[in-house]
């Protein structure tokens, strides 16, 4: 009987890395409509609060080419700018080129980042005021999940308000535990003062399902209502600064809004005293 050699299976070699690309590490789903992911951060990677970057996966084989292509949307990063991970989040389209693939990510598989953010919703856009709104409606809760973990935002203001404004009320769970896990984390505690989450004052609304409070947030400002809610004066130019991400009609609807109450829009190159999300659409 001859001696056989023993048989032993080597480890299937690693696909290599595909440039601009980042690791999935944690993927959490909220209800059939919404999710977020964490990432890994390229060691390169500088941003401000608030900003948004291109991200993405490899779209379908082009039947006449026979190549494939990334589908790159525009995200904001969700995470605050000193964080080690990536954070976003997303709606789920299931007809969507980009989202109908995105939504069935899990750990350890890649996406595409690019990483050159850019956005308008940053501190950088605002001059000084002694309060700061972030009006959000559905995912544009995102670059408002940033500013919240950002030091900046309580040295530079006495109170922040947050709303939020959803069809139903499962939609609000993503912006809520963000909230309460403020008051929880060590870090911050430390680095901006105990109970620094004491300048927040959170006002969810949903539009379809029944809660605490329905309406629309824009008609709640204009009836006083919300004004009421809060505790607040109504909004002024000398005291009120304001960050808008949404649909476009809430945008524009706001835009006005605050214009009328005699607010001027600012940007990177001419701070003011609002300033909108241009690249996000809900």
């Amino acid at each position: 009987m001859n001696e056989q050699t023993p048989v032993t299976t080597a480890p299937a070699a690693k696909a290599p890395k595909l440039p601009n690309t980042e690791t999935v590490t944690e993927v959490k789903h909220y209800t059939d409509r919404l999710f977020s992911f964490k990432c890994t951060r390229p060691a390169s990677l500088r941003f401000r609060s608030g900003e948004f970057v291109m991200i993405g996966l490899m779209g379908d084989v082009n039947p006449k080419t026979g190549k494939q292509v990334p589908l790159l949307r525009a995200y904001s990063i969700a995470s605050p700018s000193w964080d080690e991970e990536l954070e976003f989040y997303s709606i789920k389209v299931q007809d969507g080129p980009l989202t109908s693939k995105l939504q069935h990510i899990k750990p350890g598989d890649e996406i595409f980042l690019k990483p050159k953010p850019v956005g308008t919703l940053v501190h950088d856009a605002l001059i000084p005021g002694k309060r700061i709104w972030f009006f959000a409606t559905g995912t544009g809760f995102a670059p408002f999940a940033s500013l919240l973990r950002e030091p900046q935002t309580y040295e530079d203001y006495d109170e922040v308000i947050i709303t939020h404004t959803c069809r139903e009320a499962d939609e609000l769970i993503y912006g809520r535990n963000i909230i309460e896990s403020l008051k929880e984390d060590e870090l911050l505690n430390d680095v901006i003062g105990e109970g620094f989450w004491k300048k927040i004052k959170y006002y969810p609304t949903t539009t379809r399902e029944e809660s605490a409070k329905m309406g629309r947030i824009t008609d709640l400002i204009n009836s006083g209502e919300a004004y009421k809610d809060l505790g607040v004066e109504p909004l002024n130019p000398d005291n009120d600064r304001a960050m808008i991400c949404g649909n476009l009609a809430f945008n524009l609807e706001l835009k006005d809004m605050l214009e009328a109450a005699g607010l001027e829009e600012g940007a990177n190159s001419k701070p003011a005293q609002y300033v909108v999300e241009k690249a996000f659409l809900d």
